[in-house]
């Protein structure tokens, strides 16, 4: 006799069966011991990966496990104090981006790009403005322009009488940059230089502008920065500020398994900027992460 038919038939649906082996299951959960480092949601894993705390539950909870991860993060290393810190999850990060206060015309730009994963990001760009709504700066520099977000942003905060000169090898995208500049009524205090970022510099350099800016944003190949960074630090003055942008590069600086060679570069930039004396730094995580320097 065939096996299947000799087992003896339920009059229960099969749809009423599966819940009842998941209320099962939820209830077998709740007694589970929760090890420290893990807990039944994230499989009580002792790996040292970050211990996700939930502090309040989320508007939707199945048993014990949140539908959306806590954004709060324990770092697990004791020498750093284990602080908690905010992770964005898609949900809070659509909450910081609603909360940016982003010009109608900056708006266009980002729409009109929005496939890009090269300009900055909303809260990135309104940053950089504060920064140099902050410093009072008038003469900056932008290396890495791309379609002209970032700069737009910066020029926007400019006096009448500032001036920021936006460096690009990109022919087309200067030319997206510029209609953006003109629309927003702010192409008079843009210097577009299109060519190769570092001549570009050394020209400005060898022209007697050392020390004669107050801001610089670089956003450029990765492999130069260090070049780049050189020729920034002449061209600004002490007490200026120069924002670096990809510092965190995707998170691929702190996996010892990527070794490209943009990744190797950016390490050796970061660690070089660590060590330089001739700055006081802060690398903060917003965007693919920052470094703010300021001249000494």
């Amino acid at each position: 006799m065939d096996r299947f038919h000799a087992m003896p038939s339920f009059s229960l649906s099969f749809p009423l069966l599966l819940l009842v082996f998941c209320l099962i299951g939820l209830l077998a959960a709740d007694d589970l011991p929760h090890k420290s480092g893990g807990d039944v949601c994230s499989g009580g894993s002792d790996l040292r990966t970050p211990d996700i705390r939930l502090t309040r539950p989320t508007s939707s909870v199945v048993g014990n496990c949140p539908t959306e991860v806590s954004p709060l993060v324990m770092a697990d290393d004791e020498k750093y104090g284990n602080k908690m810190v905010i992770s964005l999850t898609p949900r809070l990060y659509d909450y910081v981006l609603n909360n940016v206060r982003e010009h109608e015309v900056l708006k266009q730009l980002r729409e009109e790009t929005a496939i890009s994963q090269i300009q900055v990001s909303p809260d990135q760009a309104q940053l950089l403005a504060m920064l140099v709504e902050i410093l009072g700066a008038e003469r900056c520099i932008e290396v890495g322009v791309y379609t002209g977000y970032s700069s737009l942003a910066v020029a926007l905060v400019l006096p009448e009488s500032g001036r920021l000169v936006a460096c690009d090898k990109d022919a087309n995208a200067l030319e997206v940059a510029k209609r953006y500049y003109e629309l927003a009524g702010v192409s008079h205090k843009v210097t577009v230089k299109h060519g190769l970022a570092a001549e570009s510099l050394m020209s400005m350099i060898q022209n007697g502008e050392e020390s004669s800016y107050d801001f610089a944003f670089l956003d450029a190949d990765k492999p130069m920065y260090q070049e780049y960074f050189e020729s920034l630090l002449r061209l600004v003055r002490v007490g200026g500020v120069i924002v670096i942008d990809n510092v965190l590069w995707h998170g691929w600086v702190a996996d010892s398994m990527v070794n490209d060679e943009r990744t190797i570069s950016l390490r050796n930039f970061n660690k070089k900027l660590m060590d330089d004396q001739r700055v006081s730094i802060s690398m903060v995580s917003i965007g693919d992460g920052m470094t703010i320097c300021r001249k000494r």
